[in-house]
């Protein structure tokens, strides 16, 4: 089962992050085989928060993962989104042809209720699409939202994957891969 998490950087928690960085490297080290995508959300240097998307054998699993991490417990997060997900694209960030470098990346967070949308990526941003899934309840059944990492010419650009009436909010995040790999 795949699973999107997303842990929100508690404000003036920068000096603690940073102090925790090789301990929060080390525990997603134990996970790297069933990452799909990691990496922060940024304000210009500073970290807000961060994003993983990995493959677990299920929920208990998934939460373990997301409130048994280092930075959760040190108190740098504030809030956790965690979400069944599904890997449209069938591919981790590590197969992504854009490489790691170039151009700007960001996180676009659609949340919405009643019928699914955006569940299959638009075909004229596929090439641009790092990751790209629709966000699920807990047994995976009630569509809740879309999340997408994508490479973009710049936020308003990035927002466009995802259909702006479909969403009761988007919020789009600056963002950038993460991790040893």
């Amino acid at each position: 089962m795949q699973f999107f998490c997303y842990h929100r950087d508690r404000p003036g928690s920068a000096a603690l992050r940073e102090k925790l960085v090789e301990e929060h490297w080390s525990y997603m080290d134990r996970y790297a085989a069933q990452l799909i995508a990691r990496g922060p959300t940024l304000d210009g240097d500073t970290a807000t928060g961060s994003v993983h998307i990995v493959d677990l054998p299920d929920l208990a699993a998934a939460r373990a993962f997301a409130f048994d991490e280092p930075n959760f417990q040190a108190g740098v997060y504030r809030d956790v989104m965690l979400r069944r997900w599904r890997n449209v694209l069938g591919r981790t960030m590590w197969d992504f042809p854009g490489g790691r470098e170039g151009g700007n990346r960001y996180l676009v967070l659609g949340l919405g209720t009643g019928q699914a949308a955006d569940l299959v990526p638009p075909s004229d941003r596929r090439d641009d699409l790092i990751a790209y899934g629709p966000l699920l309840s807990d047994d995976g059944v009630t569509w809740v939202g879309t999340a997408a990492l994508i490479r973009a010419t710049d936020r308003d650009t990035a927002r466009t994957v995802l259909a702006p009436d479909r969403y009761a909010g988007i919020e789009v995040h600056d963002w950038e891969f993460g991790g040893r790999r």
